[in-house]
């Protein structure tokens, strides 16, 4: 790898660059910032060579944008855009969004917020359940979030008017956009034209194998997998891995590359590893954060862990199963298969070119796998509904007061985003009756809260907000 030729003193803008793209994986003239794209110009040749080398993935870099084409092994049930205000795209604002790159691609320089909704409207008539009726405020404000999305990205740049006005009565509101469309064309190029494809496993990484699905994967695609999962999951855990796999996350260089590259600190422990993100600048989700999500999830990470802790034993950041008073059982079975036939079932039939389309690709095994003899499935504690309804509203009692109002008035919506939480970062699993306690939870074992009173002298609103916060 180019890295290990980069002077000490030049390391961390390398890095700095690492983590930019394969966090925004399109980097413009103004997104994320101004000063991103000379970053990553500058060390455009190390990256190209470095991020298909470790990961597989491949960049193209212009004068006015960045576009970094990743691999995915596995669809990700949490994976997905948002909007400004970090509300999870729905199906609607998806089908906005490459509805309206696909009016973008054939518009001249520029286009008004009502026309671009025009051609939307139409194209959305030719697909099943899709549907933009400029009448229905519902529809405009999902399509408003669709165009500020481009927006700050660079596809397009607001000229003149106001979108917000044009979500509130079209008849009075209207903007004007700059299109460029370098940025509209490096947005949307999926590794497979996706009228050729029967089932979204021809966009996953085992699709490349669709033309010889007898081929086995060699050691050094196997790593760059492994490499894939260390900087695409908060926690890599051995026992999801399958040997070749294990074996490849057990050998120090695998982690080392990473470490070299992103600059994060690779934490190893016997079931796993993660890369810790000191910088802030990776993760998509902090942890411990601000807010009462964040809060309630920490205090109740450290009371899950006391909670094991008198069942078995927590050691230097490993659970071992203990057993007294928690029952232990494996994780659930794999969804991925069950997402896959989801998506699958939702693909349009009519929009399938027949006479090139492919059938689903066989997923090819790594060389030199023996499955006829399998690892013994690891053991979790199971922590109960019951027992996390209680310990929650225990919490909430003794620290309710310095959570956000909405979050005091649905304590129990409070629990289940807490619950979230800790599942995205991988330190517990949802099942029926209860969560999973997985390893990386013992790292937050042994709280400790402190409530900061707030000055009343200095508090304009103290109608309006807690006098404590939480820290």
């Amino acid at each position: 790898m180019r890295a290990r030729s980069i002077p000490s003193l030049e390391l961390d803008s390398f890095q700095r660059a690492v983590r930019l793209i394969l966090t925004h994986h399109l980097v413009t003239v103004s997104y994320p910032d101004p000063n991103a794209l000379p970053l990553v110009r500058r060390w455009a040749t190390e990256l190209r060579t470095d991020l298909l080398e470790a990961f597989g993935y491949r960049l193209e870099v212009t004068e006015t944008t960045a576009r970094l084409f990743t691999v995915a092994d596995r669809l990700d049930p949490g994976a997905g855009t948002s909007t400004v205000s970090d509300r999870p795209f729905d199906r609607r604002r998806y089908a906005y969004l490459a509805l309206a790159l696909a009016a973008l691609g054939r518009a001249g320089n520029q286009i008004s917020l009502s026309e671009l909704a025009e051609h939307v409207a139409a194209e959305a008539t030719q697909v099943d359940g899709v549907e933009l009726a400029a009448d229905r405020a519902a529809d405009r404000d999902a399509f408003v979030d669709a165009v500020a999305w481009l927006c700050a990205r660079g596809a397009i740049t607001l000229a003149d008017g106001d979108a917000g006005r044009w979500a509130s009565d079209p008849e009075v509101g209207e903007a004007l956009y700059d299109i460029d469309r370098a940025v509209v064309t490096a947005l949307f190029r999926p590794p497979r034209v996706l009228q050729h494809l029967r089932s979204v496993r021809g966009l996953l990484a085992a699709g490349d194998g669709v033309d010889d699905p007898e081929r086995t994967v060699g050691t050094a695609e196997i790593a760059r997998r492994v490499r894939r999962a260390l900087v695409q999951r908060p926690v890599l855990y051995a026992e999801e891995l399958d040997d070749a796999e294990a074996l490849q996350l057990a050998l120090p260089r695998t982690a080392a590359d990473v470490e070299l590259l992103t600059g994060l600190v690779a934490e190893r422990r016997a079931e796993g590893v993660a890369l810790v993100d000191s910088s802030g600048r990776l993760s998509d989700v902090r942890f411990p954060g601000t807010g009462s999500v964040a809060q309630l999830a920490l205090l109740l990470a450290g009371e899950i862990s006391a909670r094991v802790l008198e069942a078995g034993v927590l050691e230097a950041g490993v659970l071992e199963a203990g057993g007294a008073g928690l029952l232990q059982v494996p994780l659930p079975p794999d969804r991925h298969d069950a997402l896959v036939t989801a998506v699958d079932a939702a693909i349009p039939e009519a929009g399938v070119f027949a006479a090139l389309a492919v059938e689903d690709p066989a997923v090819p095994e790594p060389a030199g796998v023996d499955r006829a003899e399998e690892r013994p499935a690891a053991l979790h504690p199971l922590i109960e509904d019951g027992w996390l309804a209680s310990t929650v509203g225990q919490l909430v009692d003794a620290y309710g007061r310095t959570f956000a109002a909405q979050w005091q008035a649905d304590p129990a919506g409070l629990a289940a985003a807490a619950l979230d939480l800790l599942e995205k970062l991988r330190l517990v699993v949802r099942v029926p009756g209860g969560v999973l306690v997985l390893p990386a939870l013992a790292r937050f074992r042994g709280v400790t809260v402190t409530v900061r009173e707030r000055d009343p002298q200095i508090d304009l609103y103290p109608g309006d907000s807690s006098e404590a916060e939480l820290s």
